[in-house]
C-alpha cells in the first residue's frame, strides 16, 4: 500500500514526518499526471500547489475552517486529500468528480468556483457571517497572482480592510494565470518576488536585533517599526501593507514546513492577513514546468513526451479557423485590433499578437475593462475584436449593454466555447449568450453552421457598423473545405438547406448539422422536413419565417442555448406578434431551465433529449398528435 492510499481525510496527515510528506507530495503528483493524461484537466496549476495544499490541511481543519479556492483550477489536490482520492479517476468525466470546487459534491468545498477573482469576496462574506453567528473558525481565500489582476479581487481587498474581519488571503504566486500575466500588479509582485535582499532581511530582522548584547530586548520592542522601515526602504510601495493587510512573505511554496509555520502565525492574527506564497506552475513534471501555459488546461497527453493526443484525422478547430481568418482580415485592414482577457492562447490570438503586437491588447483577467476599452477604441474609428469565451463575457454584461450597445458602437464580440463545453462543466458552459445578448437593443447575433461559415461571418462583422456578436463552439469543425474567398453575408437572412412540406426546422450554430440528421430520420418515416440554417439569432429572417409558417404550419427550433430568452423564444415572440401562433404547431428544442454538469457533449445532449433520435421521436409524436 502506498502512503497516499492511507490518506482518506486531512486528519491522516497528522504525525507524518518531513520525509513522509515529501514522499506523499511525489505520489500526489504522480496521480495528478496519470489522471489528467487520460481525462485532461488543469494539470500545471495543481502540480504547483501540492505542498501548499498539504500545509493548508495540516494547519486548518475543514470543513469547519473554510478554504475558498479562487477559480478552482488548483483544487485537485484538495479533492484528493478530502476523501475523494478513490473517485479521482472520474475527474471531469460524465457523472464523475467536477473539475472545480462544488458545494454539492463535498462539504469540504466551501464555495463553488470556476470564474476568477471571486475568492476574497466570498471568503469575506463567510467571515462576516461567522461573526454575526457568534462562531469561531478560520476563513482562507487562496487566490493566484493572475486572478489578483481582476477588479473584483481588488474590491474584495479594499472591503476586507474596511471591515477588519479576521481573514487570511493566500496569494499563490506562480507568475501565470492561463497565459503569462500582464499589467501593473504582476510587475509589482515580480519586484517582491525577485528581491533577495528584502526576502532575507525581513525574516532575520527580529533575531538580529535580539542577538545584540544588553540592549537586545529594548530594540526588540521596535522590531515591527523597524521591519516596516525595511519594507519601504527595500521594496518601493508595499501595497498590501499600505492597504491595511498584515503582509507575510514571500514564502517558498514548495517547503511544507515553511508554509505551515507562516500559516500557524497567520491564524493567530485577528485582522486581514495576506500570505505571499511562491510556487512553480507545473512543478515535478518537466513538460509542464517548461510549458506551463500549455498544461494549464490540457487534453489527454502522452506522459513520456508530454505531447497531446490528437486524432490525425481531426478537422481544424473553430478557434484555429478564427485565428487564421482574423490574421487574413487584419492584413487588409490596419484598423482591426484584437482584445482578450488573459487568454491569447485559448482564444487563438497568439499568432495575431506575434504578427501585430501594437494592435493586440491583453487586459488580464478583466473582462469588464476589456469591453469598455474596446468601446473607447471604437469611438475613435478603430475596429476592435473582443475574443472571449462565452461564459466569461457574462462578467461584462453591463459594459456590453451600457458602453457598447447604448452608444451603438462597432465592437465585435467573438464568443469562443459557446454552447456545451463538455468536461469543464456547468461553470463554463456557454449556454446563456443568445439570451443575455438578445435583450440588448442594437445588438446583432449570429452563429455559423460550420467552420467555413465562421470565416464568412467574421468577414461580415468587418463590414457591419454596430455591436455584433459571433458565437462558435469548442473543438473541431465538421471538416468542410475552407478555401473559397471571403464574402459578407446579408444581415438577418437565413439559408434554406433542405426543402420540405410537412414542417420547417429552424436551427442555429451546432444544431444545424443535427437538424439535417433529424430530417434524415423523419424522411424514413415519410415526413419531409424543410431545414433552415437561421444564421442570425437577431435579427430573425421574419420574411422567410412567415413564408414557411404559411407553407407547413409546423415550426421546430433547435439551439444549444437555454430556452428562456433564446432563439426559440425569439421565434415565439415573432409568431405571437404576427398572429401566426394560433394555428401553428411549435416545438422549441433547447437547454432546459437547469445547470448542466460536466461530461462528453454527446452524452449531455442525449440526457437533455437534444440528440437527433430524441428530437425526431418528439416531432413524429407531435405530428401524430400523441403529445401536445
Amino acid at each position: 500500500m502506498t502512503l497516499l492510499e492511507k490518506i482518506n481525510s486531512p486528519e491522516d496527515l497528522v504525525g507524518l514526518t518531513a520525509e513522509e510528506l515529501e514522499h506523499l507530495s511525489a505520489e500526489i503528483r504522480t496521480l495528478l499526471i496519470e489522471v489528467t493524461s487520460k481525462n485532461g484537466g488543469h494539470l500545471a496549476p495543481n502540480l504547483g500547489v501540492v505542498e501548499l495544499t498539504i500545509a493548508l490541511h495540516k494547519v486548518f481543519h475543514t470543513p469547519k475552517d473554510k478554504i475558498v479556492w479562487d477559480v478552482g483550477h488548483q483544487a485537485y489536490v484538495h479533492k484528493i486529500l478530502t476523501g475523494r482520492r478513490k473517485e479521482f479517476a472520474t475527474l471531469r468525466q460524465y457523472k464523475g468528480l467536477s473539475g472545480f470546487p462544488k458545494r454539492q459534491e463535498n462539504p469540504n468545498d466551501a464555495f463553488g468556483t470556476g470564474h476568477a477573482s471571486t475568492s476574497i469576496s466570498a471568503a469575506l462574506g463567510m467571515a462576516g457571517a461567522r461573526d454575526l453567528n457568534g462562531e469561531d473558525y478560520n476563513v482562507i481565500a487562496v487566490i493566484g497572482d493572475g486572478a489578483l489582476t481582476g477588479g473584483m479581487a481588488i474590491e474584495g481587498l479594499n472591503n476586507a480592510v474596511d471591515l477588519q474581519k479576521k481573514l487570511i488571503v493566500i496569494l499563490n504566486d506562480n507568475e501565470m494565470s492561463i497565459s503569462k500575466n500582464v499589467g501593473a500588479m504582476s510587475e509589482y509582485l515580480y519586484r517582491i518576488r525577485t528581491d533577495p535582499t528584502y526576502s532575507k532581511i525581513k525574516f532575520d530582522a527580529e533575531n538580529l536585533l535580539k542577538s545584540i548584547p544588553n540592549i537586545g530586548d529594548q530594540l526588540a520592542k521596535t522590531v515591527n517599526r523597524f521591519k516596516d522601515s525595511l519594507k519601504y526602504f527595500l521594496v518601493p510601495g508595499m501595497l498590501f501593507e499600505d492597504l491595511g493587510f498584515t503582509y507575510m512573505g514571500p514564502i517558498d511554496g514548495q517547503d511544507i514546513k515553511a508554509v505551515e509555520d507562516v500559516l500557524e502565525t497567520a491564524k493567530t492574527i485577528d485582522k486581514p492577513v495576506l500570505v505571499h506564497i511562491i510556487t512553480k506552475k507545473g512543478k515535478g513534471y518537466l513538460p509542464a514546468e517548461t510549458n506551463p501555459n500549455k498544461f494549464h488546461g490540457t487534453g489527454a497527453f502522452d506522459i513520456a513526451t508530454g505531447k497531446k493526443i490528437v486524432s490525425s484525422t481531426a478537422a481544424k478547430t473553430y478557434t484555429e479557423v478564427f485565428s487564421d481568418t482574423i490574421l487574413e482580415m487584419a492584413a487588409a485592414d490596419e484598423k482591426i485590433v484584437a482584445i482578450t482577457a488573459a487568454m491569447p492562447d485559448g482564444t487563438g490570438l497568439t499568432p495575431f499578437a506575434k504578427k501585430y503586437p501594437k494592435r493586440f491588447f491583453d487586459v488580464g483577467i478583466a473582462e469588464q475593462h476589456g469591453v469598455t476599452l474596446a468601446a473607447g477604441m471604437a469611438c475613435e474609428g478603430i475596429k476592435p475584436y473582443v475574443a472571449i469565451y462565452s461564459t466569461f463575457l457574462q462578467r461584462g454584461f453591463d459594459q456590453v449593454l451600457h458602453d457598447v450597445c447604448m452608444q451603438d458602437l462597432p465592437v465585435v464580440f467573438c464568443l469562443d466555447r459557446a454552447g456545451l463545453v463538455g468536461d469543464d462543466g456547468y461553470t463554463h458552459h456557454g449556454v446563456f449568450d443568445y439570451s443575455y445578448l438578445s435583450m440588448m437593443p442594437k445588438m446583432t447575433i449570429m452563429a455559423p453552421k460550420d467552420e467555413n461559415e465562421l470565416r464568412h461571418m467574421l468577414y461580415t462583422t468587418a463590414k457591419f457598423n454596430g455591436p455584433i456578436a459571433l458565437r462558435y463552439p469548442r473543438g473541431s469543425g465538421l471538416g468542410v473545405a475552407c478555401s473559397d474567398e471571403l464574402h459578407a453575408l446579408p444581415i438577418g437572412k437565413a439559408e434554406v438547406l433542405r426543402d420540405g412540406k410537412d414542417l420547417s426546422i429552424w436551427a442555429v450554430g451546432t444544431m444545424v448539422h443535427t437538424a439535417c440528421e433529424v430530417a434524415g430520420i423523419l424522411a424514413k418515416e415519410g415526413i419531409i422536413a424543410n431545414v433552415v440554417n437561421a444564421r442570425f439569432i437577431k435579427p430573425l429572417d421574419e420574411e422567410l419565417l412567415t413564408t414557411l409558417v404559411e407553407k407547413t404550419g409546423f415550426i421546430v427550433t433547435m439551439e444549444e442555448n437555454i430556452l428562456k430568452g433564446g432563439f426559440g423564444s425569439a421565434v415565439l415572440e415573432y409568431l405571437s406578434k404576427s398572429d401566426k401562433l394560433k394555428n401553428t404547431k411549435i416545438i422549441n428544442f433547447a437547454i432546459p431551465d437547469e445547470f448542466v454538469p460536466q461530461g462528453c457533449t454527446n452524452l449531455l445532449l442525449k440526457d437533455l433529449h437534444l440528440d437527433a433520435e430524441s428530437m425526431a421521436s418528439r416531432i413524429i409524436a407531435k405530428l401524430r398528435s400523441k403529445v401536445d
